[in-house]
Order: structure tokens, then C-alpha cells, then sequence
């Protein structure tokens, strides 16, 4: 007899959960370097990161590069920063990531030249199948343009592309792509108009 039996369409009133937490893996997942070098960049940016000051962002850069990060020529990145899995991320040049930013790069987050993410900014790579019992992680790319702001606050979802020169307004919540050369804002995201007046 199974003791977890699927529940019908109709869950209002249901006193127990459908999702099995205890059934949950993740093994299949590729994380892309050994535990002992995830464990190690994890201290190095735990320690060196707050260590070093506000300006040294090109000792910052050298950290991410040593452990796999594309980054480009000029890039800024505030000690606060977060990247869980650096050898997933591209940033290309003069591009700034600002205080508490954190790259929750499960999965490939690129982002293009003269591009500004603002403090305290998510970019999520990963996500759950709601529709499975098991709660199976899910990962999907993020992609940013050239030119793009991001102001603060905001939440860019798995599988989001903005184009380039949008703008991003303050604590918007992205989950679907953007066009390029836009102003956007707003939970959920949408363009409300060019970023550029018609010739």
C-alpha cells in the first residue's frame, strides 16, 4: 500500500502535505568543482572579501578569475558581494556589482559590458518543480545585456534575459524577459517605455 497516495485536484482543507521533503535529491546536480575547492573559494570570499577595502576591487576581481569567473577589464565589485559558484559567472568590462549583490549562480549568470547592478540586488539561478513531489531543484541560466542598471533591491528570476540598455527600476521583481533599450519596474517586471526618445 503506498503511504504517500497522490491527493485529488482539490487540496482546500488538506491537513497534510503533498510535497515529500524526505524524498528530496539533488545528487544529479554538477556544481562544477570538487567539494574541497567550493569549501575553499567559500572561505576565501568569507575572509578576503571584508578584508579588503572599498576600492580594491581589482584584488577582488584577481580572486574571482583565480577560481574560474570571467571578468572583464575595469570591473568593480564591493567587498559585500556574493557569488556562490564563481567559475559560472562572466562579467564583462567596466561593470559594477554593488554591496550585498548576491550571483546565486547555480547555473550561468552572464552579464555584459557597462552594466550596474545595484546594492543588494538576487539574481537566482535556481528554483524548485512545484509540480513534483520530490521538490526537484531546477536551474536556468540568467543573462544580462550591455548598458543594463538594475537599480536596487531588485529579484531577477531563473531563466531571465534583459536586454541591453534597459533600466530596471528599484525593487522590481523580474520574471520575464526584458527588451532592450527599456525603463521597467514593478512586481512582476514590465516595460513601461523607451529608455531613448524617438529621433
Amino acid at each position: 500500500m503506498n503511504p504517500n497516495p497522490t491527493p485529488p485536484p482539490d487540496l482546500e482543507g488538506c491537513d497534510r502535505a503533498w510535497v515529500d521533503l524526505s524524498r528530496y535529491d539533488q545528487s544529479f546536480f554538477d556544481r562544477g568543482r570538487p567539494t574541497v575547492v567550493i569549501l575553499l573559494w567559500w572561505f576565501v570570499q568569507a575572509v578576503c572579501f571584508p578584508l579588503t577595502l572599498h576600492n580594491m576591487s581589482g584584488i577582488r576581481c584577481a580572486l574571482l578569475r583565480l577560481f574560474g569567473a570571467t571578468i572583464g577589464t575595469g570591473v568593480v565589485i564591493r567587498p559585500t558581494a556574493r557569488v556562490t559558484y564563481p567559475w559560472k559567472v562572466a562579467i564583462g568590462d567596466y561593470s559594477w556589482i554593488g554591496d550585498d549583490v548576491v550571483l546565486y549562480s547555480l547555473d550561468r549568470i552572464t552579464i555584459g559590458a557597462h552594466t550596474v547592478i545595484s546594492q543588494e540586488c538576487y539574481l537566482c539561478t535556481g528554483s524548485h518543480d512545484i509540480s513534483d513531489r520530490t521538490f526537484k531543484l531546477k536551474t536556468t541560466p540568467i543573462t544580462i545585456g550591455h548598458g543594463v542598471w538594475i537599480a536596487t533591491d531588485c529579484f531577477i528570476a531563473p531563466g531571465v534575459t534583459i536586454g541591453s540598455n534597459t533600466i530596471v527600476g528599484a525593487r522590481s521583481s523580474v520574471f520575464r524577459d526584458l527588451p532592450p533599450a527599456q525603463v521597467a519596474w514593478g512586481n512582476p517586471c514590465q516595460a513601461m517605455r523607451s529608455r531613448f526618445p524617438d529621433p
